[in-house]
């Protein structure tokens, strides 16, 4: 998508992501646990054999996940059709996490793995499918340093303007890149630009995937300069806040050189930078 399109977009939905988000916060007071009112489905068998996902070493992460239980690696046998996304990770002490959307690209994704990686941190990476598709190599840089990898549809479109059966397969064919190339299903999905419907958690759920949201939003894809985006991320810090970023959709320079600049103030203010692991019920 070209960025003049998506400034466009995006400011359409910004009064609209704000309701859902006022209206989400409420009701994700107990974050990672079970929606009373969700109903299960089934999930997909897990991954085995030779495409499964080899084991990450225990250095490849600053510190155990903040919630959830056994390894990376475990499945749950059902997935609750939730109401609304998750907007924060609950969890102890001062734990935060980082989200990149819309990628990989392979003119900004490398230097915010090589960011992370220096800093010897996990983070989430929001992939299309039609940008995965043409860089598997850098999904599997990914789960070779232990960052965990949902989807993000397959052209990133308005979902509340398609058909049911065209959001399955925007969902569905991002899935089986992912898994292919990171070496096992997304275990999360984020709507683009924040817009959710009733069937994007029904077919998400169904597809074995969790919907989660953000608490900061960096508005990095405005490109208001790298420091203003490290002040929005810095100032917006507090236990169980899920940041928001883009690592592709547009110059993503700002973003990858801001991340240099907040991510060493984050764990310098004793900040625990990880990813989630779901909390299954």
């Amino acid at each position: 998508m070209k960025k003049d399109q998506l400034l466009t977009r995006r400011t359409a939905l910004l009064a609209g992501a704000a309701v859902l988000g006022a209206a989400g916060a409420a009701g994700t007071a107990r974050l990672l646990t079970a929606d009373p009112g969700a109903h299960p489905v089934p999930r997909p068998a897990p991954v085995s054999g030779p495409q499964a996902r080899r084991a990450l070493k225990p250095s490849a992460y600053r510190l155990q996940p903040i919630t959830g239980y056994g390894t990376p690696h475990r499945s749950p046998a059902r997935t609750l059709v939730r109401h609304e996304p998750f907007l924060r990770m609950s969890g102890r002490g001062r734990s935060m996490v980082l989200t990149f959307d819309d990628g990989p690209d392979p003119r900004y994704t490398p230097d915010i793995l090589r960011t992370l990686r220096t800093h010897d941190v996990c983070a989430m990476f929001f992939v299309c499918g039609e940008m995965a598709a043409y860089n598997k190599d850098l999904l599997r840089e990914m789960a070779d340093d232990g960052h965990i990898v949902g989807n993000h549809t397959w052209t990133h479109p308005l979902l509340t303007r398609l058909s049911r059966s065209a959001i399955r397969s925007e969902m569905e064919r991002t899935c089986e890149v992912i898994d292919k190339a990171y070496g096992e299903p997304p275990l999360w999905f984020r709507a683009p630009y924040g817009a959710w419907n009733r069937a994007a958690f029904q077919l998400g759920a169904e597809l074995g995937m969790e919907p989660l949201a953000w608490t900061v939003d960096t508005l990095d894809w405005t490109t208001p300069g790298t420091r203003r985006i490290a002040d929005r991320v810095e100032h917006g810090a507090a236990p169980g806040v899920v940041v928001l970023s883009h690592d592709a959709g547009g110059d993503r320079s700002q973003s990858v050189q801001a991340l240099r600049e907040y991510l060493p103030e984050l764990l310098d203010s004793g900040y625990h930078i990880t990813v989630p692991r779901r909390q299954y019920t």
